[in-house]
């Protein structure tokens, strides 16, 4: 994406009731109230998107501490929102294709066509065995991925459709209202592995990455580029994760940096590390450290003093990335200080 598109910012909706896995209570609820709020607040400060993630079972707290599911979740925002674009992850494993894109469709409808699809491919073994799906292999996924794309595209687009593959089948499907947004709601996805980016580089509207430096970000958008390139296919947006952190010393940002990297080794939320490790395909290494913190989200430097984090922002925009996914704690606290002394300072133009 070429430098001078403007920069968007969008955060992780907090279904989770976090993104710390060793703070018990960060005072952001996994309830709709809270939800609410957060969602109407953001459309009046500047920020773009929200991505509302797809587990049944909490990733962050711990499997026995609550969770907002996605999809009911996502319709509810669409009816309480005026602006924001909601970015709703979905598991194909977890969804047959006509079912949800007749749900997707209706999300759109009620949103005015503000709805996008953050298609992911799961991980995590043990949540598919408590709510009884198959657990495929990595790369198994991505064929039922691909292929439970072709159907979705089909069926928001033709009057009638049958179709008989390898994971799925329909017959005679009429999918009325198709969804609003022209040609189709846009998909993101992001991963490491070749199977994921060869599948994102020809399906997928944008590519969305776990937290990196620019330089790292940088060569992973040229190689993103390269595939489309090759598929003859329009040049793809680039989203990039991030935990901010802004304070107006660096010894206030030292502090707040060890606080939410004080590993607990009793911490709930770390019980899942190794399933974690062992349902991805990563690129670098993660220590358990950084696991502390969703989506590794601190290696993308969004951390400092607010021209510290305003030139890092001014560094992702030079790399070719037009999304920031940004996550915060408190969540409503922190978002206020960041559109304060970020977003307003125009770094988005």
């Amino acid at each position: 994406m070429p430098a001078n598109d403007p920069m968007r910012f969008g955060y992780w909706m907090p279904v989770f009731g976090g993104w710390l896995r060793n703070v018990e209570d960060e005072g952001m609820e996994a309830s709709w109230a809270y939800l609410r709020k957060l969602a109407r607040r953001s459309e009046q400060i500047g920020f773009d998107l929200s991505l509302i993630a797809e587990l049944n079972l909490n990733d962050i707290k711990g499997v026995d501490a609550p969770c907002m599911d996605a999809w009911s979740t996502a319709a509810a925002l669409a009816a309480a929102t005026e602006r924001l674009e909601l970015m709703v992850a979905v598991r194909p494993t977890f969804h047959p294709p006509a079912l949800f894109a007749k749900q997707a469709a209706t999300v759109d409808q009620i949103s005015g066509g503000r709805l996008a699809l953050n298609v992911v491919s799961s991980w995590w073994e043990q949540e598919a065995r408590m709510y009884g799906v198959d657990f495929e292999r990595h790369d198994d996924r991505y064929g039922r991925t691909s292929e439970w794309l072709d159907v979705l595209e089909r069926l928001w687009h033709e009057p009638r459709v049958t179709h008989a593959g390898r994971y799925y089948k329909t017959e005679e499907t009429v999918l009325e209202p198709k969804p609003v947004r022209s040609p189709r709601p846009p998909l993101y996805a992001g991963g490491e592995s070749e199977a994921a980016k060869n599948l994102i580089a020809e399906k997928c509207d944008a590519y969305v990455m776990h937290g990196d430096t620019p330089e790292h970000v940088a060569a992973k958008i040229a190689d993103m580029s390269e595939r489309r390139k090759r598929l003859g296919l329009e040049p793809m947006q680039y989203g990039v994760a991030g935990y901010a952190i802004v304070r107006d010393s660096d010894v206030s940002v030292r502090a707040e940096v060890e606080r939410i990297t004080d590993v607990q080794s009793n911490a709930k939320g770390y019980a899942n590390y190794q399933q974690w490790l062992q349902g991805t395909q990563l690129e670098q290494s993660m220590s358990i450290k950084e696991y502390s913190v969703s989506n590794r989200g601190l290696r993308s430097g969004l951390v400092g003093t607010p021209s510290q984090v305003q030139d890092q922002v001014a560094r992702f925009r030079a790399a070719g990335v037009n999304l920031l996914l940004l996550q915060f704690s408190p969540q409503a606290e922190e978002m206020e200080r960041f559109s304060e002394q970020v977003i307003s300072a125009g770094v988005a133009a």
